[in-house]
């Protein structure tokens, strides 16, 4: 995993980090911290470990460090996210074809997805880290009510 602290030490992850917290303060909804990348890594590991998925560990970890990295950034998130993958990944010690992939899967994680792609992982697992059966903002959320997780869940 020293390459996902790489990451994690990076002046732009670091940044971006800070922005979407100043972003979010006020935010009773969701949130795009560093505990929800955790979430979202350690879900899909579990899905690939138990589907028992040609997909490496360190790659998807990275994949979810920095799949909301763009939230603050005013334009579709996921496309900024990817840019900054492009930017942050190969500076870690990632190779061109990992940081595509990467870019590519973050692209994606916004669509509905239930397979055992590297994207349906990172896609599946975001929407599987938020906790709506517990979330006191439930009833102002725009979530759609069959979207929502109702219950734990893996």
């Amino acid at each position: 995993m020293h390459r996902c602290n790489k990451i994690y030490s990076h002046p732009l992850y670091k940044e971006c980090l800070k922005r979407i917290e100043e972003k979010e303060a006020d935010r009773i909804f969701c949130l795009h911290n560093l505990d929800h990348a955790l979430d979202t890594a350690r879900i899909g590991y579990i899905k690939i470990l138990e589907r028992k998925l040609d997909i490496d560990k360190e790659l998807y970890y990275a994949a979810a460090l920095l799949h909301d990295i763009g939230r603050y950034s005013g334009k579709p998130h996921s496309e900024a996210s990817a840019e900054y993958a492009l930017k942050i990944m190969p500076e870690c010690g990632f190779s061109e074809s990992e940081t595509r992939t990467v870019a590519d899967a973050i692209l994606c994680h916004r669509t509905k997805s239930d397979g055992n792609s590297f994207a349906d992982i990172l896609s599946s697992s975001d929407k599987e880290s938020r906790l709506c059966f517990k979330c006191r903002a439930a009833d102002e959320c725009y979530w759609q009510n069959e979207k929502r997780n109702k219950e734990i869940d893996i």
